[in-house]
């Protein structure tokens, strides 16, 4: 009975192990070469790799190497156009002038502000930076009064800098908007000139009807949209091509949670709602 007994068990084991084999090692269906990307990742032994070639390794990386990959496919399609915050252009200018510095974001602020130095994150700015920014653009506020009827003042130009995207982006004539030129040491400046020499006009209608038209004409040409960080000039990039019905890429890169219901942190599907992505968009 024993003997028989272990038989037996030994043909349940026997058939269970066949189906935990049927489960286990299910063979895979083939997947179309044309539809799906093999994983491979970058070959660091490659002494020609280069940056270039890791960044096209990203998008068969896997994970959210592959999500990066494809953000930068998108990328590689644009760009004509700029808009950025206060802080965007005013530091890219200050940066020519003089340097910014490594701090920590647990630095005592009552600390920093008796030794004149601000904060921004861990970065450490000092306020001379600042004294020397209105020394170098004071004159050409002025210098824009006298000429703001008949000619542009470029301050990428005036600047005269490589490290400067201003610098570049009139070098290359690409618009740069800034929604909120005021919102910053550059508005403080724009106060006191206005004090000592008023008159000089900032038409932010008509910068909201060129960015409008650089959106509404492109037309048959597609629109894309890189949105670094959140805020204002996400949103008017954003209200922008909602215009024509939305933009046809977006790539958004940052590190905001959707749930407090702010712009900065809205999931591009958010702005599908709204007509501002088009919905059948690469996101």
């Amino acid at each position: 009975m024993a003997a028989n007994g272990d038989v037996n068990g030994g043909e349940r084991s026997a058939a269970a192990l066949k189906d935990v084999r049927a489960i286990l090692l299910k063979p895979s269906e083939s997947l179309d070469d044309s539809l799906c990307t093999e994983i491979a990742g970058a070959d660091f032994n490659d002494a020609g790799l280069g940056l270039a070639g890791l960044l096209s390794s990203l998008a068969t990386t896997g994970f959210q190497a592959s999500h990066l990959g494809d953000a930068i496919d998108v990328v590689n399609q644009m760009v004509d156009v700029i808009v950025t915050t206060a802080g965007g252009i005013e530091e890219d200018l200050i940066k020519c002038l003089a340097p910014m510095y490594r701090g920590d974001f647990s630095l005592s602020g009552t600390m920093l502000h008796s030794k004149g130095l601000n904060r921004i994150g861990n970065l450490l700015v000092p306020n001379n930076n600042y004294c020397k920014f209105e020394k170098w653009i004071m004159p050409l506020l002025d210098k824009m009064l006298l000429e703001q009827s008949t000619k542009n003042v470029w301050l990428g130009k005036e600047i005269n800098d490589e490290s400067s995207f201003l610098y570049w982006a009139q070098k290359n004539n690409i618009p740069v908007f800034c929604p909120a030129l005021t919102d910053g040491s550059i508005g403080d400046l724009l106060f006191c000139h206005a004090v000592k020499n008023p008159g000089l006009i900032i038409d932010i209608v008509q910068d909201v009807r060129m960015m409008d038209c650089e959106a509404i004409n492109a037309t048959p040409r597609k629109t894309g949209a890189i949105i670094l960080g959140g805020g204002l000039p996400k949103h008017r990039i954003c209200n922008a091509n909602m215009l024509r019905n939305g933009t046809d890429y977006a790539v958004y890169i940052n590190t905001a949670q959707e749930y407090d219901g702010s712009d900065s942190r809205a999931h591009p599907d958010e702005a599908v709602s709204w007509g501002k992505i088009m919905v059948r968009q690469n996101l």
